[in-house]
């Protein structure tokens, strides 16, 4: 048996719950010989009649009876479905996988998360923890929809990069030392020191900084976790370059003096993503949202 079409579907039961063929082709909005149509091509795929044409009122046979009621389930099903993809097209609904590293999603994300959440409470955001490198060769695998990661970045195929926030680079100090108000890179390259991981945007930003002044110092221990090397310099343990990414105040770490650097040293976050053209509704409402985050140059 062919395929069985859901306009002709709709027609059998429109029949069926109206009585009459001319009545159901004023409500599909149809001519009554294409509705005669659909119900000859309907019989001939089933192989059956499916009506009875009574003086007044047609009604179904057992083989019509029990194909209206299954149709009303299946155009009740595409009907479904149909909102599914309007839904998932406009964004209202879907799921975005996004990758950042964890200093961004302890202080930045989550306020964009619960500002997503209020507008978009379907949408749900899967989040990797990765570094920025990784981050950009899994946005060009298609394993990611969208990325936060430190810039500058080689943009991969097809992949756009825009600025998202830029962040001072403080040096996070143990309260106990006797520190400078402005930190130098010759005074912090005699100190004992906490690295990020070498494979890291921080660290190269880090030690360019240093050899920007003629120093190249060794870490006591290289870290990925911005939080893990706060608690060893509240320890006493070194001093560190970490990012200001928030308005963290010295009183909220009583066993830390944070001290800006001279020269000066920022910390760029851009967010980058498949071109529009080829992304879909929900991502670009993450988009959005992180938008409304973006940091103008007033703020920086």
């Amino acid at each position: 048996m062919r395929e069985l079409s859901l306009d002709q579907v709709k027609t059998l039961i429109s029949i069926i719950d109206l009585g009459t063929f001319s009545a159901a082709a004023r409500a599909l909005h149809l001519s009554q010989p294409t509705i005669s149509l659909h119900i000859s091509e309907l019989e001939q795929r089933i192989g059956a009649p499916l009506l009875i044409r009574g003086s007044r009122r047609v009604m179904p046979t057992a083989a019509g009876s029990t194909l209206a009621e299954r149709g009303r389930r299946i155009l009740r099903d595409a009907d479904l479905a149909l909102e599914a993809v309007r839904q998932q097209v406009t964004g209202n609904t879907g799921s975005v996988r996004l990758g950042t590293s964890t200093g961004i999603v302890v202080h930045l994300l989550p306020q964009v998360l619960e500002t997503l959440e209020k507008n978009f409470p379907q949408i749900e955001v899967e989040v990797s923890i990765l570094g920025s490198t990784e981050t950009m060769a899994r946005l060009t695998q298609g394993t990611l929809d969208i990325g936060l990661v430190a810039t500058p970045q080689k943009p991969g195929k097809d992949i756009v990069i825009s600025h998202w926030r830029s962040d001072p680079m403080m040096a996070f100090v143990p309260a106990r030392w006797n520190a400078p108000k402005r930190i130098t890179p010759a005074w912090l390259a005699e100190k004992p020191l906490i690295f990020n991981d070498a494979t890291t945007h921080m660290y190269h930003l880090t030690m360019d900084w240093f050899a920007a002044a003629g120093h190249a110092p060794r870490g006591r221990i290289e870290l990925n976790y911005n939080e893990a090397m706060k608690s060893l310099v509240a320890a006493g343990y070194g001093a560190a370059l970490l990012p200001m990414e928030h308005l963290e105040k010295s009183g909220l770490h009583p066993q830390i003096q944070i001290l800006p650097v001279v020269p000066k040293l920022m910390r760029h976050i851009g967010i980058a993503h498949r071109r529009v053209s080829m992304i879909d509704g929900a991502t670009r409402n993450l988009l959005h949202t992180l938008g409304l985050y973006k940091q103008t140059a007033n703020q920086k």
